[in-house]
């Protein structure tokens, strides 16, 4: 048993510990509730962007189905599919038997008509030297011809006189008969020289008429000319169409590219404009993409975007803005936007499906905290910051935000700052916090939080 005296002690101790309890209770009564545990991470500087994305796919640059104009049996296809070729290199062409013995057929007509134009131009300037010739002389034969006329009429005209004066001699016995039957004789010899000149006048003058006929004959030898020539340049056309449809008949690459279908072996026949080879251009492509028009002011000419694709994981490619076309797809508000995109290695494909990315916005030493951290309140957004180990809202407003992170600007708020990234109930402006050690980098604000 205790004695008395240690009994009274020990009951002394006790009231003065119960005391002190009731002293500490009421103390930590008024210090208020408990510190809540926070997540916080620092608020930052650094740039942020938005993006738009888009669906788009891989085409050619250039792709046609290259045929013949011409319709008749493949003698030969060149290539197969998968063949590089380079622009203007022969692929395929038709049997062309039948029309080059046609064009030696005309060919030989043109040789012809060529030599009939040229015999019919060397003998047109004779002809008409001639005919000029022929019209001098005539004119010429028949002036002397009117001369001689001229001539006889004036002997005849004498010699009447003569045999007149002879016979009234004879009459009277001053001349002898002898005379007068003279006389007589040159009178009836210079009647009929008159006659024979008078006939050759007539035949001088139908002389002439003819070798004028023969003048207006230099107008058809042009007209001669003029057919022969006209004949001359209907064979060449009809050589020109020949070589034109040998010409095409054969099919030639329009372009640098890949044969990427066969559709014709040698044997089969082709229509005119039947398709034979296919042929696309793959070193260089188009990534061609559906922009909805709100997004338009987002993709203008020349803006450097970035795609991807699904079937090349990891990879991402950068290209520019070639084209956006001024009219929306067919049934929808949404407008081909193009880029023209060098493929020297053929790692795009046509057909490929990308992904499209481009900036909408971006900011550049902008303050960024995670999302997270900005608080909704009644009055508007506030992020909470750590300060002496109590929550510290400090308003902001939001700019541009992302997946992860939101732009904010405030009073205040200055890089380093501690922000609460959870937001437990209760917590407001003034409540104690407290931060998990290393949570959260920091110096005094986290060593606060801690306490």
């Amino acid at each position: 048993m205790r004695n008395p005296l240690e009994a009274a002690m020990a009951l002394s101790v006790a009231v003065a510990l119960a005391g002190c309890g009731s002293k500490g209770a009421a103390s930590a009564a008024a210090q208020g509730p408990p510190p809540v545990s926070v997540a916080t991470a620092p608020v930052v500087r650094g740039d942020i962007a938005t993006y738009a994305t888009f669906d788009g796919q891989i085409t050619p640059v250039y792709q046609t189905t290259l045929s013949t104009a011409e319709a008749g049996t493949i003698a030969s296809v060149d290539v197969t599919e998968g063949d590089f070729v380079r622009k203007g290199q022969l692929l395929a062409s038709l049997d062309t038997s039948q029309l080059q013995a046609s064009l030696k057929a005309g060919e030989a007509s043109v040789r012809q008509d060529q030599a009939q134009l040229e015999k019919s131009a060397i003998a047109a300037p004779v002809a008409s030297q001639q005919y000029s010739s022929a019209v001098a002389t005539a004119q010429q034969n028949l002036q002397a011809a009117l001369n001689s006329v001229r001539t006889a009429r004036a002997a005849v005209a004498s010699d009447a006189l003569t045999q007149k004066a002879d016979a009234e001699l004879l009459a009277q016995q001053y001349v002898s008969r002898q005379t007068y039957e003279q006389a007589e004789a040159a009178y009836v010899s210079a009647r009929e020289t008159l006659r024979s000149a008078e006939q050759t006048v007539t035949a001088q003058q139908a002389a002439l008429r003819t070798a004028q006929t023969n003048l207006n004959q230099r107008g058809e030898d042009q007209a001669t000319i003029a057919q022969n020539r006209a004949a001359l340049d209907e064979a060449r056309a009809n050589v020109e169409l020949l070589q034109a449809q040998i010409a095409q008949s054969s099919i030639v690459a329009p372009f640098d590219g890949q044969v990427t279908q066969r559709l014709l072996d040698p044997g089969a026949y082709a229509g005119a404009n039947s398709g034979i080879l296919t042929l696309s251009q793959v070193s260089r492509v188009y990534v061609v993409a559906n922009v909805p028009d709100v997004d338009l002011p987002y993709v203008p000419l020349g803006k450097t975007v970035r795609f991807s694709t699904t079937s090349l994981p990891g990879r991402t490619f950068t290209g520019h803005v070639f084209d956006v076309n001024t009219t929306p797809t067919s049934g929808t508000l949404s407008y081909r936007v193009r880029l023209l995109q060098p493929n020297p290695d053929l790692t795009l494909r046509g057909g490929m499906l990308v992904t499209v990315t481009t900036v909408r916005a971006r900011h550049v030493n902008a303050l960024l905290v995670p999302n997270q951290a900005v608080a909704s309140t009644p009055s508007g957004s506030v992020v909470y910051t750590v300060v002496d180990g109590k929550a510290h809202a400090i308003p902001v407003r939001v700019g541009l935000q992302t997946d992860t992170q939101s732009e904010v600007s405030g009073n205040g708020l200055e890089p380093g700052a501690v922000a609460i990234t959870s937001q437990p109930t209760g917590l407001h402006d003034g409540s104690a916090v407290i931060v998990p050690s290393g949570a959260a980098p920091g110096g005094k604000a986290q060593g606060a939080g801690a306490h």
